[in-house]
């Protein structure tokens, strides 16, 4: 048995499976501790990956190396592409997941990473030499030791969770909190504060009226999360369905405020204002008669089903009287009512973007410690954590990604720079460049970055590299290949765009708007036996992503172009330049942010609140720029 590790990784959820591995894959020796090896990257609250801008984000920890897209799609029992009908830069990919199944391929895939070696237990201390962490100790009192350590201990630490008066310390349903941790980082000078979340009512298949309910199927293209190719999981694909809450429900739900916990105030945190409770939804939005539900299978074969949308820390007997005047639930059993949940998190401007700890060298925070909500978020900063914590130690180049390289950038730019004062989650307005970080090509955009550090495989490289060549022989086809007005019109007619006058090349024709590259495929059949002939083991995709380019060329080069300005104050270092108590031509929130959060860069100090343009102007100035 051995005590003393690389990198040691406390928490086995989202963040601590992907820093684990990704500080494992690229060389650390690493230790990851978890209080139950039967729970790898629990999905505690909804079983499903992905959604509007969390899609994204996903795919772009697939693109850089990491794990989450790989086992989505090994458990996923239903895919959609959200927001088709809008513009690609919000087409945002989701899955629904066998629950079950997504923990155990998590677990499958940490036991063949060779470098990966596992304890069960709680770690209640750090080890210190000085500012330097040095290690952890354990509950079972076992000491061990390490070179970095990476922190993602999500919901638990000093956990309480609430349904109604009912009261009870934990992380999650039937696990416990972890404690001592925060009290020695407060010792230390952290500011610590409290958060809170909650999960709704999980119901019996079997008390479901399906037939008062609307369903929903997944998509029928052949969607995938990595860029990898992979073969079909094999699970049996499941809808979810949609229902609706009433005024009756409402007035139930009013009943029950008094004993809230959220309302009484014996939780006096913030919960997340975009997936807020069913409680907090009727009062905030009284004026609605209505509020959408939506029934989610927890797996292939459960009866289990999660209810989206009615997040709940009310008694148990209100959530229940409640639910039965729903449609379709009017029999309902439920396996076990929702409850809030309040923890303790570190305000993140005490990071840097590496995620390191700026008050102690080597101690790397990841999830939703760092005051964010969502498994997506989660994992990409335990990727970036796992990922720095092994450079650090090895004397490498810090691994951050800038705002307009990936959403996950804006994420971890937006933590340490303007902080939190409510769980944060992801959306595409969160990006100035969204454009530019599209589901499509996160791997263009982020494997050759992760391949340079030697994370992103060659396999990888060569799956890119091939797909980037498909794509380019499809553009020089539509430039080449000619169409006559003879031969065409007719259908561009049925297609509802105008008839030719002259031969064109089919680039003109998919330019149009009315025609998309699917109708292509339909109406052209060399187009369609050229197509057939490539081979293409990722057809949607690459069509997609050519398509992207071809209509999009002109705001996408744009908004590169406007990147590229924005980057020149990412470009002008200030680490240790100022000293901001003492620049009295400094607004005087200007100088107490400036010196709180110690911006790295012009441009990252101008996106501080409270730091205004007059203020970024004096620092310009004092530069000489």
């Amino acid at each position: 048995m051995d005590f003393k590790y690389d990198v040691i990784v406390v928490g086995g959820g989202h963040a601590g499976c992907e820093a684990a591995a990704a500080a494992a894959n690229l060389g650390s020796k690493v230790l990851l501790i978890t209080m139950d090896m039967g729970r790898f990257a629990q999905m505690s609250c909804n079983p499903a990956i992905g959604g509007v801008a969390k899609g994204q984000i996903v795919r772009e920890i697939d693109a850089l190396g990491g794990y989450t897209g790989i086992i989505t799609d090994k458990s996923s029992i239903q895919f959609r592409m959200l927001n088709r009908s809008k513009g690609p830069a919000m087409w945002s990919p989701r899955a629904q997941c066998d629950r079950m199944v997504f923990s155990s391929e998590w677990r499958i895939q940490l036991e063949k990473i060779p470098n990966v070696f596992f304890w069960q237990d709680s770690v209640v201390e750090f080890i210190f030499q000085d500012n330097i962490i040095k290690g952890v100790r354990t509950s079972n009192n076992v000491e061990f030791l390490s070179e970095a350590v990476v922190l993602t201990t999500g919901t638990f630490l000093n956990g309480l969770m609430y349904i109604g008066s009912v009261t009870s310390e934990g992380g999650r349903v039937s696990e416990p909190a972890s404690k001592g941790l925060s009290e020695q980082l407060l010792s230390r000078g952290f500011t610590v504060g409290r958060m809170k979340t909650g999960t709704p009512v999980r119901i019996d298949e079997r008390s479901i009226n399906f037939d008062k309910l609307d369903e929903q199927k997944g998509d029928g293209h052949d969607y995938r999360f990595s860029y990898l190719p992979s073969p079909d999981n094999g699970l049996r694909k499941r809808s979810c369905f949609i229902t609706y809450t009433n005024p009756e429900v409402h007035k139930v739900l009013e009943t029950g405020l008094d004993e809230s916990p959220m309302y009484n105030g014996t939780i006096q945190s913030i919960g997340p204002r975009y997936c807020p409770s069913i409680e907090t939804k009727i009062v905030t939005f009284s004026e609605r008669e209505r509020h959408q539900l939506f029934l989610e299978p927890e797996g292939e074969t459960t009866i289990e089903y999660y209810l989206n949308g009615f997040s709940s820390s009310l008694p148990l007997k209100t959530q229940i009287d409640a639910l039965k005047l729903v449609p379709g639930l009017e029999e309902v059993k439920v396996f076990r009512p929702g409850y809030a949940i309040e923890y303790d998190f570190f305000e993140p401007t005490q990071l840097k973007h590496t995620l390191e700890t700026k008050k102690i060298s080597n101690l790397f925070f990841a999830g939703q410690i760092n005051g964010t909500t969502g498994y997506e978020e989660a994992a990409a900063q335990g990727l970036i954590a796992g990922i720095n914590a092994h450079q650090k130690i090895n004397n490498k180049t810090d691994f951050t990604l800038s705002r307009d390289e990936a959403y996950i950038g804006v994420l971890i730019d937006d933590l340490v720079t303007k902080g939190v004062d409510e769980p944060y989650r992801m959306f595409t307005s969160r990006a100035e460049f969204r454009i530019l970080l599209r589901q499509d090509d996160a791997d263009s955009r982020l494997s050759p970055k992760s391949f340079a550090i030697g994370l992103a495989s060659q396999k990888r490289i060569d799956h890119l590299n091939e797909k980037i060549d498909k794509r380019n022989q499809i553009i020089e086809f539509l430039k080449e290949f000619s169409v006559k007005p003879a031969l065409i019109n007719s259908w561009l007619e049925y297609m509802g765009t105008a008839p030719l006058k002259q031969g064109v090349k089919l680039i003109d024709i998919i330019s149009r708007p009315q025609i998309n590259i699917y109708d292509l495929l339909d109406g052209i059949k060399p187009f369609a036996e050229f197509i057939e002939k490539l081979n293409m083991a990722r057809k949607d995709e690459i069509l997609e992503s050519t398509e992207i380019i071809l209509k999009y060329s002109g705001y996408i080069n744009r908004e590169r172009l406007l990147a590229d300005k924005f980057k020149r104050l990412e470009n002008l270092n200030i680490v240790n330049k100022f000293d901001y108590k003492s620049i009295k031509s400094l607004s005087t929130e200007a100088r107490q942010k400036l010196d709180s959060i110690q911006p790295e860069t012009i441009g990252q100090a101008s996106r501080i609140s409270g730091v205004s343009p007059s203020d970024i102007n004096v620092l310009l100035v004092l530069m000489g720029r």
